[in-house]
C-alpha cells in the first residue's frame, strides 16, 4: 500500500489559487481513479478534480471555502487497500523542526494548533516565516476571510504595512501549540498592536444592500489586479460593415439548414482578428518580467455573458486553423456550454487574445479591461446605420452604411500606440473589405 498526494491542479498560467466549494469524497470512502473527489472554483471556471489513482481517502487537508495555492497537497489516497481505511482526522506524520541558527523560532501547526483556535493556512504560514513574522504578531491581524481567518491579501497588506513603520524583529520565545503536527518555522518578531475594528458603515435614504455572489467577487478582484498591473491604452476606429451584413443576411438560412448550426457575426470578427494577429504577432504575447513572450499559437477568449449578469471567457484555441464553418460551430458551442454551466476548466485556459461585443447590449463602443497575462482586448459595438459619405469613381456622395465602432485597449508597456492603432485599424479594413459574394 502507498499514499499518494492529489495536489490542487494547475488551471491556467494566470491563475495562483483556487477555493474548495464542496467534497464528494471524505475520509474513508473509496474512490476510483478519475473520479470526481472535489469542485474547486477560480476566477474563470468552476471545475471538477478527478482522483489520480484508485484507493482509499487517507485525508482530506482542506475544508470547503478554503482558498489552496496550486500545487498545493489538498488529500491523501491510500492505494492497494483492500478494505477501506479509517477516517484519518490528523494531520501527517511529524516532521523533524530544523532549527534556525542562532535564533529561536515559534513552532506552528500547519493545520489548526495554534492556542486561540485560529486557522491559518499554509500560504500565510509561509509567508509569515519568509516575512520574519512570528505566531504572537500573526495573532493581531485581522482576518477578512471566513471566520475572520487571515487571507493572502490581509498578510501582505499588513507586510507592506510593517516595512513602511520599520518593524524591528525581536529575539523570539517558544510557543507550545499543545498538538504534535507537521511543523513550521516562524521567527517571532515584534508584537504590534492590534489594528481598530473599522466603524461600521451607515447608508442614508431608501437603500437595498446585496452582497456580491463568489463569482461576482473574483470577476472584481481579478478587473483591479488588472488595472494595478498594466498601464491601459485605448485606441477608437470605426468600420463600414456593410458587405458583411448583407452577405450573413442572405446566407443566415442556408448555412443553419446545412450546418445545423447559426452563424453569427463573433465567428467574422474573429477571423479578421486572426488574419491581422499574423500580421502584427506583438499583439499575441505576454510579459514576464522583463522579457516579452510571443505566443505562436493564436488562442482567441470571447467574452460570454452569463445568466447572472456575470461575464465568462471561454477560449478557442488554435483558431488560426479553422475555416467560417469550424469557428461558427465553435463559437456556439462555447456560448452554450457557458450559459449551461458545462464549461470544462481547460475551455477558459490558454487564451492569447480576447474580443468582447459590448454591441450585444446596445453599446456603440467600450473601453474594455485587458484580460491578465494578455496584452489587448478588442471590443465591437452595435452596427447601426448612418448616412455616411462614400467615395466613388464619380465622385463623393452621402449613402446609408451599416457602420460599427471599435475600441481596443493594450498593454503601453508592450504595445505602443503606433502598434496598437495600427492593428485596431487593420482589423476595421478586413471587415470592410469582405467579400459580399463570398461561398460558403
Amino acid at each position: 500500500m502507498a499514499l499518494v498526494d492529489l495536489v490542487m491542479p494547475k488551471l491556467g498560467e494566470s491563475i495562483m489559487e483556487a477555493t474548495i466549494l464542496k467534497w464528494h469524497k471524505q475520509p474513508g470512502d473509496a474512490v476510483a481513479q478519475d473520479e470526481t473527489v472535489l469542485e474547486i472554483a477560480t476566477d474563470k471556471v468552476d471545475s471538477e478534480v478527478p482522483s489520480t489513482a484508485a484507493g482509499v481517502i487517507e485525508q482530506i487537508l482542506f475544508n470547503v471555502n478554503d482558498v489552496v495555492p496550486i500545487g498545493t497537497v489538498i488529500a491523501k489516497i491510500r492505494t492497494g487497500a483492500a478494505e477501506p481505511a479509517q477516517p484519518v482526522v490528523s494531520s501527517p506524520a511529524p516532521v523533524a523542526a530544523t532549527p534556525i541558527p542562532a535564533a529561536p523560532a515559534v513552532v506552528a501547526s500547519s493545520q489548526t494548533a495554534i492556542p486561540s483556535g485560529r486557522f491559518y493556512s499554509p500560504l500565510v504560514l509561509n509567508i509569515a516565516t519568509s516575512e520574519g513574522i512570528g505566531l504572537a504578531e500573526l495573532e493581531t491581524i485581522a482576518g477578512s476571510g471566513n471566520e475572520g481567518r487571515v487571507t493572502k491579501k490581509d498578510i501582505l497588506d499588513y507586510v507592506a504595512q510593517r516595512k513602511q513603520n520599520g518593524g524591528a524583529i525581536q529575539p523570539a520565545t517558544v510557543v507550545s501549540t499543545g498538538v504534535v503536527q507537521r511543523e513550521v518555522i516562524i521567527p517571532l518578531a515584534k508584537v504590534e498592536p492590534a489594528p481598530q475594528a473599522p466603524l461600521p458603515v451607515t447608508y442614508s435614504g431608501n437603500v437595498e444592500i446585496i452582497e456580491m455572489d463568489r463569482m461576482r467577487k473574483l470577476i472584481a478582484d481579478h478587473m483591479v489586479r488588472s488595472k494595478q498591473t498594466s498601464p491601459h491604452v485605448t485606441s477608437f476606429t470605426e468600420a463600414d460593415v456593410t458587405n458583411l451584413v448583407l452577405w450573413r443576411d442572405r446566407v443566415k438560412k442556408e448555412f443553419e439548414k446545412r450546418e445545423a448550426t447559426k452563424i453569427t457575426y463573433t465567428p467574422l470578427f474573429i477571423e479578421a482578428i486572426v488574419r491581422c494577429i499574423k500580421k502584427f504577432p506583438l499583439i499575441n504575447c505576454s510579459l514576464d518580467g522583463n522579457n516579452i513572450i510571443v505566443k505562436k499559437d493564436i488562442n482567441i477568449g470571447m467574452a460570454t455573458a452569463l445568466p447572472s449578469g456575470n461575464l465568462i471567457v471561454p477560449v478557442i484555441k488554435n483558431a488560426d486553423q479553422y475555416n467560417m464553418v469550424g469557428l461558427a460551430k465553435q463559437v456556439n458551442q462555447l456560448a452554450d456550454a457557458a450559459r449551461n454551466g458545462k464549461l470544462k476548466a481547460d475551455d477558459t485556459q490558454g487564451g492569447t487574445f480576447t474580443l468582447t461585443n459590448v454591441g450585444t447590449f446596445g453599446s456603440l463602443m467600450g473601453t474594455p479591461i485587458i484580460n491578465q497575462p494578455q496584452v489587448a482586448i478588442l471590443a465591437v459595438g452595435a452596427i447601426k446605420k448612418r448616412p455616411v459619405v462614400v467615395e466613388t469613381p464619380a465622385g463623393d456622395s452621402i449613402a446609408i452604411r451599416h457602420m460599427m465602432y471599435l475600441s481596443m485597449s493594450y498593454d503601453h508597456r508592450i504595445v505602443d500606440g503606433s502598434l496598437g492603432a495600427t492593428f485596431l485599424t487593420a482589423v476595421a479594413k478586413e471587415l470592410e473589405s469582405f467579400d459580399p459574394e463570398r461561398q460558403l
